[in-house]
C-alpha cells in the first residue's frame, strides 16, 4: 500500500470507527503455507482467525478480527501486511 492509500484508509476507519473496538481484517494469498503463516503472525495471539480456501485452491481468504486500541494499530498491520508478497487486501 502506498502512503496515500494508508492516509485514505486512516480517514476513513476515524470517520466509521470508535475505539477500542473489534476491526475485522481479510487478506487474499497464494495457497502456500508461507503465506498462509506470514498473515497469521500479524495478529495477537487472542486475535479470531478463519482460513478459507477458494474453490480451485489457488488462493486462501484469511479473516481475522482483533481487539484494537486505536486506528495506528490497524494501520500497522496493513503496512506490515504489504510487504507479504502477492497478498491483496479486501
Amino acid at each position: 500500500m502506498t502512503q496515500e492509500e494508508l492516509n485514505k484508509l486512516r480517514e476513513k476507519i476515524i470517520e466509521t470507527s470508535v475505539f477500542p473496538s473489534v476491526y475485522m481484517f481479510k487478506f487474499i494469498v497464494p495457497s502456500e503455507n508461507r503465506s498462509i503463516a506470514l498473515v497469521e503472525n500479524l495478529f495477537d495471539q487472542a486475535a479470531e482467525i478463519h482460513i478459507k480456501e477458494s474453490g480451485r485452491g489457488k488462493y486462501t481468504c484469511v479473516t481475522a478480527k482483533q481487539v484494537v486500541i486505536n486506528v495506528e494499530e490497524i494501520i500497522d498491520i496493513y503496512k506490515k501486511a504489504s510487504t507479504i508478497e502477492k497478498i491483496m487486501f479486501l
